[in-house]
């Protein structure tokens, strides 16, 4: 088979991961990092593997990809992990989600009964079944849905584990390198223009997460509709008498919003996040970083001792329905005969976008099956629901407000 030449616009851990399975089948890959890489979205993550714990009824089709790609995160940690020659702080305690008041308890009974509906293996817990998994936890605690099979990763192992296995396969990374211009001719894609000059490939991978839509060169017919959700966090250092082990995560019926608390195998303690829709503003704010602290200090009070190690803000990117887009640019023939006019198709491009808040969960299926579209033209029935082309109304790509 005819070496393909490869260039991704990304280098966070669905760009590194593409790469890493391009390069170790045998392709020659390039990665354009606009900053170092792994150091956005991917860095600012907790590193939450639960598709369990946030499951809603309306995305089923999300749900399930979610519960794919956890199922292949054993098979993912060993190889990365053999090929990097670096732990990545897998770990599979679990999830605890809780309720503080009467009204949490109502709202918590409410989703557990919705997950019951999609037949998931999660557990009703008093508050005292609770603290016997977490002692740490509030005696404000009244109940608790158990996640079990929710798990976690210490993404920031996992951005440097990737780099590593990228490299050591062969693959090229420029960092600090913007892609001023996807190029585009004749309805090919056939390279990226940086400040550096052209560069010509057979395939561009457009994995720029909450910039995808900024990068010159692509009709805006077929621009994904990506944007950034700042997301503020923080993480402390535990101590003697508050080692939490499960993450635990807050339902608070009258709060702003709630929190969630990751436990790390260094002693750090993850606390996140707000969702906010301020554009490309990475600025932390008080009232963010004191919901984070209330918060946690009010389902685990202990927390109101442990130094604070670092704050920062993430942007997310957020697609029209907060699920990812994934695989070709939709061909005209994929559109009804009727359409009013005439939408641009771009070959030898591949979207891998979008991924909002499960970037981490959902890096192996989609590394998987963006290489596997790459190197055999088969798109999988795991990430055929996820094209652009959900977003077309009547032939129009629609790119009003999503529901938040």
């Amino acid at each position: 088979m005819e070496k393909r030449n490869v260039i991704i616009i990304g280098g966070g851990v669905i760009g590194l991961g593409i790469g890493w399975q391009l390069a170790k089948a045998g392709a020659s890959v390039t990665i354009y990092e606009r900053d170092k890489a792994g150091r956005a979205a991917s860095w600012a993550a907790a590193g939450m593997l639960a598709p369990l714990a946030e499951a809603h009824s309306e995305e089923p089709e999300l749900l399930k990809l979610g519960c794919q790609s956890l199922a292949r995160y054993p098979q993912w940690v060993r190889e990365l992990e053999a090929d990097a020659q670096m732990p990545i702080g897998y770990r599979v305690e679990g999830t605890l989600i809780v309720g503080l008041e009467a009204d949490d308890t109502d709202q918590l009974r409410h989703l557990y009964t919705a997950q019951q509906h999609l037949g998931l293996d999660v557990n009703w817990l008093t508050g005292r079944d609770a603290r016997d998994i977490e002692p740490a936890l509030s005696p404000r605690v009244t109940a608790a849905i158990h996640c079990a099979r929710d798990h976690q990763v210490d993404n920031r192992l996992m951005v440097n584990a990737l780099q590593r296995a990228y490299q050591a396969c062969g693959g090229v990374l420029h960092e600090n390198s913007i892609v001023e211009r996807i190029a585009i001719k004749n309805g090919v894609a056939t390279g990226v223009q940086t400040e550096g000059g052209f560069h010509k490939a057979d395939v561009v991978v457009l994995a720029a997460g909450c910039w995808a839509a900024e990068i010159e060169g692509l009709p805006d017919a077929i621009r994904p509709p990506v944007r950034p959700v700042k997301g503020q966090m923080l993480a402390l250092q535990m101590e003697t008498g508050i080692a939490i082990k499960t993450v635990i995560r807050t339902i608070r019926a009258r709060y702003p919003m709630s929190v969630y608390l990751v436990p790390r195998s260094d002693g750090r303690l993850i606390v996140g996040a707000t969702s906010e829709e301020m554009g490309f503003d990475t600025r932390l704010t008080a009232g963010g970083v004191f919901e984070l602290l209330r918060g946690a200090w009010e389902a685990v009070p202990g927390v109101y001792e442990l130094p604070i190690l670092e704050t920062w803000a993430g942007l997310r990117p957020g697609s029209r329905d907060n699920a990812p887009i994934l695989g070709k640019v939709p061909k005209l023939t994929s559109f009804a005969r009727a359409a009013p006019c005439p939408r641009p198709s771009v070959e030898n491009l591949i979207l891998a976008t979008g991924h909002y808040r499960n970037g981490i969960l959902l890096t192996p299926i989609t590394a998987y099956e963006i290489a596997k579209l790459i190197l055999t033209g088969e798109l999988s029935e795991a990430i055929a629901p996820f094209q652009l082309d959900r977003f077309f109304v009547g032939g129009v790509l629609q790119r009003n407000s999503p529901k938040l």
